[in-house]
């Protein structure tokens, strides 16, 4: 559908009405189905660095490098809160009451996307320019928060339109009409209303941009770049400072057995010594000698 934009508009509200949604359990090889696996294992990480994250609460993700420009984010919800409630506002979206996810799951995560400067790159949109960035707001089981390649649920807002409003819209050039453009969850465009991802965008003469990458890291088991570097830093100081602690437990113990070998020589040296008997001197008990060890000698023998 279009949607005429005037030129000083900086936020433009765009409804789009949710009543059935097609089955996205089959995962896609294209570029945007793997950007959507990606994403949602980085939002999940969101909640997997804290302690006890809270249910109602949205969570900003962390991208790899080469994703930088795109901005995550994840809502966990219970089922039937989101039923009753619905959610004010997260990030751009506007969820109304009524609206339940199939199959049921007891708590869900909806993981937002904003794809930045990159809405052109895993979204190409031949013959037309972005006046705004992708958004996405994907809903997963939350059930386990260490799951990856998990599947989309179903929406269904029977009562009320999920709202959109896209934030920095840019001005719409003369003679030119803004469209609401939605993809679906394998990254096809259309003009209509469903689940998946949305822009808004213009008719453009400009060039078709340069294919997305082929290979996009995970951050389970891809490459890592700067973290494997601080891991290898970090190990190495851990390492360097038990060698440490081991050497000065070393330097004690020999200091402990050199004086545990002094004193068990003094002991054997005094065990050596001749045996005192023992005598009664009165109601004491003494040492004496057997035997005088030195015989007197009269210095003269002269007797007066």
């Amino acid at each position: 559908m279009g949607l005429g934009i005037s030129p000083s508009l900086l936020m433009l509200v765009a409804f789009f009405w949710l009543p059935w949604l097609s089955d996205v359990g089959a995962q896609s090889t294209g570029s945007a189905r793997a950007l959507d696996a990606l994403l949602q294992d980085y939002a999940y990480q969101a909640f997997k660095a804290l302690n006890k994250p809270k249910t109602g609460i949205p969570y900003d993700g962390a991208v790899p490098l080469n994703l930088t420009g795109i901005g995550i984010s994840a809502l966990r919800l219970r089922s039937g809160s989101l039923r009753s409630r619905g959610v004010t506002m997260y990030k751009e979206f506007e969820i109304p009451r009524g609206v339940v996810v199939t199959p049921y799951v007891e708590r869900l995560i909806f993981v937002y996307q904003n794809l930045g400067n990159l809405s052109s790159v895993y979204y190409p949109l031949p013959g037309y320019a972005y006046l705004a960035p992708v958004l996405g707001l994907l809903p997963y089981d939350a059930s386990n928060l260490s799951a990856t390649n998990l599947p989309e649920l179903h929406i269904n807002a029977s009562d009320k339109p999920i709202s959109i409003k896209f934030q920095g819209v840019s001005s719409v050039p003369a003679g030119s009409v803004a469209k609401c453009v939605w993809f679906d969850l394998d990254g096809f465009p259309n003009f209509s209303n469903a689940q998946g991802h949305f822009g808004i965008v213009v008719e453009s003469n400009a060039p078709a941009p340069s294919p997305p990458p082929s290979v996009v890291p995970s951050p389970s088991g891809g490459e890592k770049g700067g973290a494997s570097k601080v891991g290898i830093i970090v190990g190495s100081v851990v390492g360097g400072l038990a060698l440490l602690v081991l050497l000065a437990f070393l330097v004690l113990w020999l200091r402990k057995y050199k004086r545990r070998k002094k004193m068990q020589q003094m002991e054997k040296a005094a065990e050596v010594g001749e045996a005192l008997r023992m005598t009664s001197v009165g109601n004491t008990k003494a040492p004496a000698a057997m035997v005088t060890r030195t015989q007197p000698i009269i210095e003269n023998e002269y007797m007066p």
